[in-house]
């Protein structure tokens, strides 16, 4: 399990050299911050690309469109960290979906010489970063109607685990297999799109064994699950 979270603020990070093997990093952001990295968010489309201010100018309400631009400009400031380069520098493109070979699978950066997964619910942002390809994800815990509205979408054998605690616990056990999950998803490239039955991560306190991927759970804020995964 990562232990520690490193923490991007107001000023600029030291990322350190890019993580090898099966190593990860991984930070959080405070998404309300009006400085993410040293860079004001009033400037902040200017350090995006176009696909990335056009989905910033889609977002209809102010609070998903901060999030946004915030989570960016925090994705770009530590990949410029570890690349050496002017975060409006870093080139993002995506990859080819394994699902169905369209250009919409992981982001990525041109040229593959870091991996790295963005999520973030509320007001945090957890990024991932890896030689390998990586996912991560951090939830807010769900509601009671959402539990209810995804219990039976999951892996048979985590849907009865979940039955079986009692009603208040469901909600934050939720919280951990649907963090392993999306991680798992975001670090294939799957996403939702096969649904979220396999693979099977449970809901104990410590992750399922994957074969061939390192699984982990994450320190989060109260009220949050995050987890990790990592090709091995």
């Amino acid at each position: 399990m990562i232990e520690y979270v490193n923490r991007l603020d107001d000023d600029a990070p030291r990322t350190g050299a890019v993580p090898r093997g099966a190593e990860a990093a991984v930070w959080s952001l405070d998404i309300t911050q009006d400085v993410v990295g040293g860079h004001p968010l009033g400037g902040a489309t200017a350090m995006l690309d176009a696909a990335e201010r056009d989905r910033a100018g889609r977002l209809l309400r102010e609070g998903d469109r901060r999030r946004y631009l915030a989570s960016h400009v925090g994705l770009r400031v530590l990949l410029g960290g570890y690349l050496g380069l002017a975060p409006e520098k870093v080139a993002l493109v995506r990859e080819d979906c394994p699902c169905c070979g369209g250009p919409h699978g992981r982001p990525a950066v041109a040229g593959g010489v870091i991996h790295f997964s963005l999520s973030h619910s509320g007001d945090l942002a957890f990024f991932a970063f890896a030689g390998a390809p990586v996912g991560i994800d951090v939830e807010g815990l769900p509601s009671a109607s959402a539990v209810a509205d995804i219990l039976n979408t999951l892996h048979p054998a985590e849907t009865a685990e979940l039955t079986d605690l009692p009603e208040p616990d469901r909600r934050t056990a939720l919280a951990r297999v649907w963090s392993r999950k999306e991680a798992y998803l975001k670090a294939t490239g799957t996403g939702l799109a096969l649904g979220v039955a396999e693979p099977y991560v449970g809901s104990a306190a410590t992750p399922a064994r994957v074969p061939g991927w390192t699984l982990a759970d994450l320190p989060a804020p109260a009220g949050y699950a995050a987890a990790l995964a990592l090709r091995a």
